[in-house]
């Protein structure tokens, strides 16, 4: 069909996006288009594990204890109306779910199977067998999509947003041939998921290059909380790529986290940061790779985890009597294009939700099994935005901070200011940095530690403190890109000739090295050289055009992803949540803000 008929086109096929159009076609009789780079069942939900958190008994649970737990997990950073949105709304949308026909666990009695995970107080997380619950989300909305769409393009690339006239129409995009074509339509909504392929170790599938939010980084179109990459602590230590995960629901069932030692070190029901901040330090004090995860007295565990069982059994360990090796690996991108409650973005027409969406739901650390639930909750609310006629964002969740910025800190305390022009309901604060990938020098305003204004270059400080500064065609002066000319000064270049995939890892090393876990200033620098040598080399390698055109896309959209995550957390001269600098160890009132890159 002819994609100017569409009235959404859908960006991805995850639980957002799915969700989305779901209503938009059967609800609201909308024209909707599917647009995913794989087949569109393949995303990262179906391999998410943990559940989906929502209040479904309310004794002695309620929505106001989700809201505290997730504001807890989100370290100062969530937006309390976007999680009030989110626990509110979320019961009616796992209903809505069974309703399609998804088939979550439940005890003899009929009633639905609870489970407690990491930073929750409560048992409140719905499971489908065992671990599998984002297949089978995914298996209900597939089947949904497929019976109401009115086009589905599968391995159909989106390059960049088309912008006309002020206001968002479509993508350009490459068809299964390696076509160029365009893919038109009156809203276009972004549910592309995060980037976990920046790095070395990750639980993301291949695809997970932050496509979305690197489409609206070279739009000009507001990003924000981008430094916050949540790493999940027990990733099974093993050579296969995406990680198997180990369910945050193993821990809550009783499993202990154990050092080289036979040690427990950390307390198993911390949020995810904690844990693994926790693990990270054992790990390098002890000189070992990984951890231990003692499961060995859960009982019935095949029966209650047996999508993990057979995956441990595949590699020769039985948790019923071998401790299991963990290590943390990325798991989710927390923030992402800003939007308001009801998912508009700062470019009129284009909408975004899920993982690749910061709706301020998260904050600086994602509660667990939030995620899912986040896309089931956010992406509907786009579709009756659109029906209502809705142009353009409000000044509402982390739009505030594009919007409505305010002074950060504590009430009563001073600040930065707004943004310009900002005027609206309090929030936490907000500072702008200018991003403008590596392809031109530009340069990031904000406050120093001591509270003067500083211009930086996008390209963050180098090791020595000085700045870097960017040609044109995105490498510094000098014989190679990371300036100083050499080979020393590009420690994570790829040899051309190895094609994409060598060069993909070599910037998932330098941002594991520089970027993870535990940050510095020095570490930063370093990571901002290796995405400046693997834009170079992806671009050395073919022009991302023609066959293998995908291939450099995606290096070059984790390069403008990975510069914006480096970017923030440089310009974040502390620790909070999922954001750590060994430099500055602990949060300060005056960074309780919301960093937006534009």
């Amino acid at each position: 069909m002819n994609g100017a008929d569409l009235d959404l086109l859908v960006l991805g096929s995850g639980v957002a996006g799915l969700s989305a159009a779901v209503r938009a076609a059967e609800t609201h009789h909308m024209r909707v288009g599917v647009l995913t780079k794989g087949e569109l069942s393949q995303s990262a939900t179906r391999w998410a594990q943990g559940g989906v958190a929502a209040v479904l008994h309310t004794d002695p649970d309620s929505t106001d204890l989700h809201l505290a737990d997730t504001l807890r997990a989100g370290a100062g950073l969530c937006d309390p109306e976007a999680v009030r949105v989110l626990v509110d709304e979320g019961p009616v949308r796992v209903e809505e779910l069974i309703a399609l026909g998804a088939a979550f666990d439940r005890d003899e009695q009929g009633r639905l199977m609870l489970a407690r995970e990491g930073g929750h107080s409560l048992a409140r997380v719905v499971h489908a067998g065992g671990a599998a619950t984002g297949a089978e989300v995914e298996r209900a909305l597939v089947a949904a999509v497929q019976r109401t769409a009115a086009a589905i393009y599968e391995f159909h690339f989106a390059v960049d947003l088309l912008v006309e006239g002020g206001r968002c129409c479509g993508v350009r995009a490459f068809d299964p041939g390696g076509g160029a074509i365009e893919v038109r339509a009156a809203n276009a909504l972004i549910t592309t998921g995060g980037a976990g392929q920046l790095f070395a170790v990750t639980t993301s599938p291949v695809e997970a290059t932050g496509d979305g939010i690197a489409m609206a980084l070279r739009a000009g179109v507001a990003v924000a909380d981008i430094e916050f990459v949540q790493f999940h602590p027990t990733a099974l230590h093993h050579e296969s790529m995406p990680r198997p995960l180990l369910s945050e629901a193993l821990r809550g069932h009783g499993a202990l986290l154990r050092d080289a030692k036979g040690e427990r070190f950390v307390d198993e029901l911390q949020p995810r940061d904690v844990v693994s901040q926790a693990e990270t330090a054992v790990m390098i004090a002890q000189g070992v790779d990984h951890v231990w995860l003692d499961a060995t007295g859960l009982e019935e565990f095949d029966q209650r985890f047996p999508t993990i069982a057979a995956e441990l059994r595949s590699v020769g360990l039985d948790p019923a009597t071998d401790w299991l090796p963990v290590a943390p690996a990325a798991h989710y991108t927390c923030g992402g294009v800003v939007t308001d409650l009801v998912g508009a973005t700062s470019l009129p027409g284009l909408w975004a939700a899920g993982e690749a969406a910061c709706t301020g739901v998260h904050g600086a650390n994602r509660l667990a099994s939030n995620s899912l639930l986040e896309g089931m909750v956010f992406g509907p609310r786009a579709v009756e935005a659109i029906e209502a006629g809705v142009v353009g964002p409000a000044p509402t969740g982390a739009m505030r901070a594009v919007l409505a910025g305010d002074p950060p800190g504590p009430p009563g305390g001073s600040g930065h200011g707004p943004l310009p022009g900002a005027a609206g309901a309090p929030t936490v604060g907000s500072r702008l940095l200018t991003w403008g990938g590596l392809g031109a020098a530009v340069g990031a305003t904000g406050a120093t530690a001591d509270g003067t204004e500083a211009t930086s270059g996008a390209t963050g400080a180098t090791a020595d403190g000085t700045g870097a500064t960017a040609d044109a065609d995105g490498g510094s002066r000098g014989d190679e890109p990371g300036g100083g000319g050499g080979e020393r000064s590009r420690p994570f270049a790829a040899p051309v000739e190895d094609g994409p995939a060598a060069i993909r890892a070599a910037l998932q090393r330098a941002m594991t090295n520089g970027a993870g876990v535990v940050r510095s200033g020095a570490s930063l620098a370093e990571a901002d050289r290796g995405l400046r040598s693997a834009r170079f080399d992806a671009l050395a390698a073919g022009p991302p055009s023609g066959p293998g055109a995908v291939a450099v896309c995606e290096i070059l959209n984790l390069v403008d992803v990975g510069h914006a995550v480096v970017l923030a957390a440089t310009a974040r001269e502390e620790s909070r949540g999922a954001h750590s600098r060994v430099e500055f160890p602990e949060p300060r009132d005056d960074l309780r803000l919301r960093l937006v890159l534009a």
